[in-house]
């Protein structure tokens, strides 16, 4: 395989997490007692351009299809999330009603609702039915398809090109950019948020790795990708969504009205000082990544010997990651609990653990949760907490296997 951005033969492995099903690709009961496909989870780093990616086995339309079940109006932080940015940019950009904001990959319309209240243009382009579907009736107008240059040249052009988690997951890096070029006013923005590789390297968050992502960035490479397509990168904001995410404010080349922030400059001194343009800072991910998977498959048998009860909480695509790579099943783990009806009464890819609702901890009383998606472990916390006679720990697997007490937030790590 060669590089997606620079065309560089890949030869470096960044880690290897063997073979997994597509990490969305929730199964009905039906489907249980089928055989499964399962795909290499393989990731590389270019030597060039030091862009982390996949290699190429799952195909885009395959993973997005029409029962796609991820929808992102279940999480209030995210939602919240999205309140604020849509405020801070609206203002940034003096948007209004003659302005139009037009986000790729939509989804369920979380966050062009509140471009929509404050009566700003908005359109999604979101190719999943599903989550379009709601996004409709909300009165949001969706083109259900995938971003490209193609779709680009039809597209009336937008004051603001957003997209939140996104760019991971395009396969065709340079003509996903090039759109994005095509599809922007003369003195538009573009806006992009992706988990930072500096903090997935740091913070071990390899379940952040599944078949969506086909790639994982540094400033340092973005910069470049956007450069290429003759996109200037402006501004950047380090969030704490997603584990570490970065921001990056984008405009054409040409437009001179834009100053350029010094947060280029700090980011870019920052990740070269901490080595992220060199092959050894992607070295040794692989034994950090091994050490967190045995410490939970230690940790799942010894509560078994003793017989506590464990569950797990959220049924998200790093959370299938995480089981499939450590080869956790259902006598481990005996239920995940996930606040999605799309997700409720079908069953996790590869580990066939069968996603519930919450009524099921109180019946079941367990003794630990399993929190999937630590990004958001302090929203789930305390909705769990709300559960009458709830009476166990919680347990977090990223970055490393820790315990957190009900009775106080204590934070002990596992040994």
């Amino acid at each position: 395989m060669n590089c997606r951005f620079c065309k560089t033969e890949l030869n470096d492995l960044f880690v290897d997490l063997m073979n997994s099903p597509a990490s969305n690709s929730y199964l009905s009961i039906d489907q249980v007692n089928e055989p499964e496909v399962f795909y290499p989870l393989r990731v590389y780093i270019c030597k060039k351009c030091k862009l982390v990616q996949t290699d190429d086995y799952k195909k885009p339309d395959d993973i997005f299809n029409k029962d796609y079940a991820y929808f992102s109006s279940f999480s209030t932080s995210w939602l919240a999330h999205s309140k604020k940015y849509v405020e801070d940019i609206s203002k940034r950009l003096s948007l209004k009603s003659s302005s139009l904001v037009t986000e790729i990959a939509s989804n369920d319309g979380y966050l062009l609702q509140y471009f929509k209240k404050e009566n700003i243009p908005c359109i999604g382009i979101e190719p999943t039915a599903s989550t379009a579907k709601i996004a409709k009736q909300k009165g949001i107008a969706v083109i259900e398809d995938f971003f490209n240059v193609k779709l680009a040249n039809t597209l009336r052009k937008s004051d603001l090109i957003l997209g939140n988690n996104v760019l991971a997951h395009v396969p065709n890096i340079n003509n996903f950019v090039k759109g994005l070029k095509i599809a922007l006013k003369n003195r538009g923005t573009i806006t992009m948020e992706f988990p930072h590789i500096l903090n997935i390297i740091k913070e071990n968050q390899f379940d952040t790795i599944y078949h969506e992502h086909f790639s994982y960035f540094s400033f340092f490479t973005v910069k470049q990708i956007f450069e290429k397509q003759g996109l200037k990168l402006y501004d950047v904001e380090k969030l704490k969504t997603h584990g570490g995410s970065l921001r990056i404010y984008a405009t054409h080349i040409e437009n001179n009205k834009l100053n350029i922030s010094q947060n280029i400059k700090d980011l870019l001194h920052e990740e070269q000082n901490l080595g992220l343009h060199k092959m050894k800072f992607y070295k040794f991910f692989q034994e950090k990544v091994n050490k967190i998977k045995y410490d939970l498959i230690e940790f799942l048998i010894q509560a078994k010997k003793d017989t506590k009860k464990v569950i797990a909480y959220g049924a998200a695509a790093k959370g299938n990651t995480l089981l499939n790579y450590a080869g956790i099943k259902n006598d481990l783990i005996e239920f995940v609990v996930d606040k999605s009806q799309y997700k409720q009464g079908k069953y996790l890819p590869a580990s066939h653990i069968p996603i519930v609702n919450e009524d099921r901890i109180n019946k079941i009383k367990p003794d630990y949760i399993l929190i999937l998606p630590w990004n958001i472990k302090n929203e789930i916390i305390t909705q769990l907490k709300k559960i009458k006679d709830l009476n166990c720990d919680f347990i977090v697997a990223i970055p490393k296997l820790t315990f957190i007490k009900s009775k106080n937030n204590k934070e002990v790590e596992y040994e």
